[in-house]
C-alpha cells in the first residue's frame, strides 16, 4: 500500500510508536484523497519523529461535550502541510493525523451524521443541515466544505456568508427546521485548534442515543473519499445573511424583562470579541437599544491567530486587560468578553471605589438568575400559584448560591452534567411535554405564547447556566449565548445603576441575603498521547482509591458518576460520566473530571458561609480554605503517579 511499513514496525517493536498509532496510520493512508497525508508521514519517519506521529495517530477524533476538537496545526509542521502557506499565518494544509482537524475526519464526520439523519427520516423529505463557522484556521475552508458534501449527498445545505456564533448556528437549526446542524469552532481553546461540534434538529448539541449511533456510522466509513449523488439527486447550498441575523437579533431583544431601564442612563461598555464573531451581533445591537459602546480596535480585527491574546477566552482575566485599559482611560463602567464561537461571556465591572474587578462565571450567573427570578414575579410573570413550574437549570459543578436563590423565591432547579448539550436536553424534554393539540407549530410561536405554555402545562425555563461563563435566558435558542448574555447582563447593570448599587455591591447584598459562596476552578495539563493517558489513569485512581479524610475533613459522601446510579432532582437517571464529587465535613467539597475538549484534567473546588453581615472576613477565611485545599490536591495527585 505504501513504502513505510518497516520503518513503522520497528517503531512499534522499540516501543517508539503505540500499536494503535500504526492501525490509525494504516486506515488513514488507505482512504485519503490526496498525497499530503503520505508525503507528512513519510516527511515525520524520516525525521524519526514518533513522538509527533503518536499525537496525530494515537486515537481517532471522536465526540466529546463540544462534538469533535482537536490541532489542525500540528506542534511540528511538515512541508508538505505548510505549502505555500495560508491567510494569518497559517500553513495552506491542515494537520495529517486520525486524532487531528483535516478533511479526512471532517468528511467522515459530516458523512457519518448525513448517514445517520437518512436513517431517522427515511421518505419523508430531502434533509437539510445548517453550518456556521467561527474566525479560526481552516473554520471557513471546513464548513464550505461541509455544505457542499452535504449537496452531494443529497441534502439541502445553509451556510453563512461569513464568521458567526455558535448559538446563532443553534437559532438557525430550529428557525430553518433542519434535520441537523454543524459549527466549525474550538470556542476558545489555542489558535492551532478547531473542531466540528455538532447538533440535533432541536438544536441542542447531539446527546445519547444519538452520539454513538453516529459515531457507529463515522466509524464505519475508512475513506476520505466518496461518490457524488447524480446532479438531479443532490441538494441546494443557501447562504444565510444579513437579513437573518436580523431575525435572531430580534429574538435577542426579547431577552429584556425591563426595556425602559435602557431609557434612563443605561451603562457605558466597552465590548472585546477577542478577534471572534461577538462583535457581529452585539455591537449594533447595544447600540441600537441605546448602550454607549466602546470597542478595543485591535480585538475587532477577526483573526484566527488572536494575536493580542495568550488565550482568547474570557473566563482567563489577562484576555481583557487591553478591554479594561480602555474602560480606565473612557470612564467606562463595564468590560464584556467574547470567546471566538461567542458562545462565552465574561465580565469586569466598576466597584464603588472605582476599581475594574472581574466576576467569575459562578458569580455573573448568579447575578442574572436573581434578577430575571425577581423581576419576573415583579411583573407578574411568576407567581406564588406558578413558581414551582419555573425552573432554573445549571449544572453540577456550578454554584450552589443558585439553589439558594432559587428556593428563597419557590421555584425548581435542577442540575444536569457538565455540557451545555444537557441542559438543552431538559429544554427539550420540556417543550415535549406540552400537548401537541396545545402547542401546535412551537417554534412559530412569540415567546409570551411559549411562556403560557410552559408555564400551564410543562416548565418555564427561567435561566440556565455553568460555572464556565456559559449562560442561557430562552428556549428558542439550546446553547450557552454570549449574544443574549451580553444583553441580559447589560441590563442589570442597568438595574444596579437604577438603584444606585454597583454591582459587586448587588452582589454582596446576594452574599448577606444567602450565605457566602465561593468556587475555584482549576487543572492539570497533560499533553498528547501520553497525557491522555495519564489524565485517564489519574480519574481511574480517585474511583478505585477515593480518600477517606481530604485536607484535614473527613469525606462525607462520595459519588462516582462513571460508575454509580445518580438522579437529578426530576428523578431523571443521568447518563454514566466521568466525573467524581467529594463532599467533605466541613462544608467544602471538589469534583474531578477530565476535560471532554482540552488536554486537562478540571477540579472544581467549593467553599460557603451562612449568610452573614461582615462579609469581609468570611470571604478570606472561605479563600483561605479552598486554597489549603487545592494544595492538598496538587500534593495527592503527585502522590498517584
Amino acid at each position: 500500500m505504501y513504502d513505510l511499513p518497516e520503518q513503522l514496525a520497528t517503531a512499534v517493536g522499540s516501543g517508539q510508536l503505540l500499536e494503535s498509532s500504526i492501525q490509525n496510520i494504516d486506515s488513514l493512508l488507505a482512504g485519503a484523497a490526496s498525497d499530503l497525508p503520505m508525503n507528512s508521514v513519510k516527511e515525520l519517519v524520516a525525521a524519526g519523529n514518533f513522538s509527533e506521529l503518536n499525537d496525530r495517530f494515537f486515537k481517532t477524533l471522536a465526540f466529546g461535550t463540544g462534538g469533535l476538537r482537536g490541532r489542525t496545526i500540528g506542534r511540528v509542521v511538515t512541508a508538505s502541510e505548510l505549502g505555500e502557506g495560508g491567510p494569518d499565518g497559517r500553513p495552506e494544509f491542515p494537520c495529517v493525523g486520525t486524532a487531528s482537524m483535516n478533511y479526512y475526519n471532517v468528511s467522515r464526520a459530516v458523512r457519518g451524521l448525513i448517514a445517520y439523519i437518512k436513517t431517522l427520516e427515511g421518505e419523508v423529505k430531502r434533509p437539510s443541515l445548517a453550518f456556521a463557522h467561527d474566525t479560526r484556521h481552516f473554520s471557513k475552508d471546513f464548513a464550505d466544505f461541509c455544505a457542499k458534501v452535504c449537496a452531494d449527498l443529497g441534502c439541502d445545505a445553509y451556510v453563512f456568508d461569513g464568521p458567526r456564533s455558535t448559538p446563532q448556528l443553534s437559532f438557525a437549526v430550529r428557525q430553518l427546521r433542519c434535520e441537523a446542524g454543524v459549527v466549525i469552532t474550538a470556542s476558545h481553546n489555542p489558535s492551532h485548534d478547531c473542531g466540528f461540534k455538532a447538533y440535533f434538529n432541536d438544536g441542542g448539541q447531539i446527546i445519547e442515543p444519538h452520539a454513538t449511533a453516529i459515531i457507529k456510522e463515522v466509524n464505519a466509513i475508512k475513506s476520505e473519499r466518496y461518490e457524488a449523488l447524480p446532479a438531479d439527486q443532490q441538494g441546494k447550498v443557501t447562504t444565510l445573511g444579513t437579513d437573518f441575523d436580523a431575525e435572531y437579533v430580534e429574538l435577542l431583544k426579547t431577552l429584556l424583562l425591563q426595556p425602559v431601564l435602557l431609557e434612563n442612563s443605561p451603562a457605558k461598555i466597552v465590548f472585546t470579541n477577542l478577534h471572534g464573531t461577538g462583535g457581529h451581533i452585539n455591537v449594533p445591537m447595544l447600540r441600537g437599544l441605546g448602550f454607549e459602546v466602546l470597542t478595543v480596535p485591535e480585538q475587532d480585527i477577526q483573526d484566527g491567530r488572536f494575536p493580542t491574546v495568550e488565550s482568547p477566552n474570557p473566563e482567563n482575566g489577562p484576555a481583557l486587560t487591553m478591554a479594561i485599559a480602555l474602560a480606565e482611560e473612557s470612564g467606562s463602567e463595564i468590560v464584556i468578553g467574547t470567546d471566538p464561537d461567542a458562545d462565552r461571556m465574561g465580565v469586569a465591572v466598576r466597584d464603588a471605589a472605582g476599581k475594574m474587578v472581574l466576576l467569575t462565571g459562578n458569580q455573573i450567573g448568579s447575578l442574572m438568575a436573581w434578577y430575571r427570578l425577581k423581576t419576573m414575579f415583579d411583573l407578574g410573570w411568576l407567581t406564588h400559584a406558578n413558581r414551582t413550574r419555573g425552573m432554573l437549570v445549571k449544572t453540577f459543578v456550578t454554584t450552589e448560591l443558585q439553589t439558594a436563590i432559587a428556593n428563597s423565591f419557590g421555584v425548581s432547579i435542577v442540575d444536569t452534567l457538565t455540557g451545555f448539550k444537557y441542559i438543552a436536553a431538559k429544554l427539550r424534554k420540556y417543550e415535549d411535554a406540552i400537548p401537541a393539540d396545545k402547542k401546535g407549530d412551537y417554534r412559530s410561536l412569540t415567546q409570551e405564547e411559549t411562556r403560557k405554555l410552559r408555564l400551564e402545562f410543562s416548565r418555564f425555563f427561567v435561566f440556565g447556566g455553568e460555572e464556565s461563563y456559559g449562560y442561557l435566558g430562552s428556549d428558542a435558542v439550546r446553547d450557552k449565548d454570549a449574544n443574549g448574555a451580553t444583553l441580559m447582563f447589560a441590563e442589570v447593570a442597568a438595574y444596579a445603576k437604577s438603584v444606585g448599587k454597583t454591582l459587586p455591591e448587588l452582589l454582596d447584598n446576594l452574599f448577606a441575603e444567602f450565605g457566602y459562596y465561593l468556587e475555584t476552578g482549576k487543572s492539570l495539563t497533560m499533553y498528547g498521547a501520553d497525557g491522555a493517558t495519564k489524565i485517564q489513569a489519574l480519574v481511574g485512581s480517585y474511583a478505585a482509591n477515593p480518600p477517606a479524610v481530604i485536607d484535614g475533613s473527613e469525606v462525607t459522601r462520595f459519588r462516582d458518576f462513571a460508575a454509580q446510579d445518580i438522579y437529578d432532582q426530576e428523578g431523571d437517571l443521568l447518563p454514566k460520566e466521568k466525573m467524581l464529587f467529594f463532599d467533605l465535613a466541613d462544608g467544602r467539597s471538589f469534583a474531578v473530571r477530565p476535560s471532554g475538549t482540552e488536554p486537562k484534567i478540571k477540579f472544581y473546588l467549593f467553599g460557603k458561609s451562612a449568610a452573614c453581615s461582615d462579609l469581609t472576613a468570611v470571604k478570606q477565611a472561605i479563600s483561605d480554605s479552598l486554597a489549603s485545599l487545592w494544595k492538598w490536591i496538587e500534593k495527592d495527585a503527585k502522590g498517584r503517579g
